[in-house]
């Protein structure tokens, strides 16, 4: 076992962990934080992404020592400092960008991360950049308009799929 710490969601943080631990094992079991999903194992579903030194990472294809000394934001850091939903968590709740809600965590983060890097993505754009996470609910269409609105886009002129 290894004292594994890194700086999550704003606070220094440390577990036990053994060296095969994956980051997503080390959020949920380690620390607690449930909110970032495992679906796959496999790296293929997107429902585990977090941001690590600001960059989208897919949580269960990367080990929690490789991240010792990273800052990294799950799914529970993304609301704003007073509690409420952050703006991209409330342009899905306005759209309806989420129906189970298994891969919305991995959506909002990876959504989050296309927002900043292209503060003003085109339709195209985020269908294109979202390839890597699966909804098996939505049809993607909402999910699209939600970060369309978090850019604060127009999304009227959507059109439907």
């Amino acid at each position: 076992m290894t004292k594994v710490t890194m700086v999550v969601n704003g606070k220094t943080v440390s577990a036990e962990t053994e060296g095969r631990t994956l980051l997503s094992a080390y959020l949920r079991e380690g620390l607690g934080l449930t909110g970032t999903h495992v679906g796959c194992d496999t790296s293929q579903c997107g429902a585990c992404v977090v941001h690590v030194d600001g960059k989208p990472v897919k949580s269960c294809s990367v080990f929690a020592q490789d991240v010792a000394g990273s800052q990294v934001r799950t799914i529970e850091g993304m609301a704003n400092a007073d509690g409420s939903l952050g703006v991209v968590q409330q342009a899905f709740q306005d759209h309806h960008g989420l129906q189970c809600g298994f891969c919305t965590p991995g959506m909002v983060m990876s959504s989050a991360a296309l927002l900043a890097e292209n503060p003003k993505p085109t339709e195209s754009e985020v269908r294109h950049y979202l390839e890597g996470n699966i909804c098996r609910c939505t049809g993607y269409h909402n999910i699209v308009k939600a970060v369309l609105a978090a850019s604060g886009q127009d999304v009227a002129s959507v059109p439907a799929e």
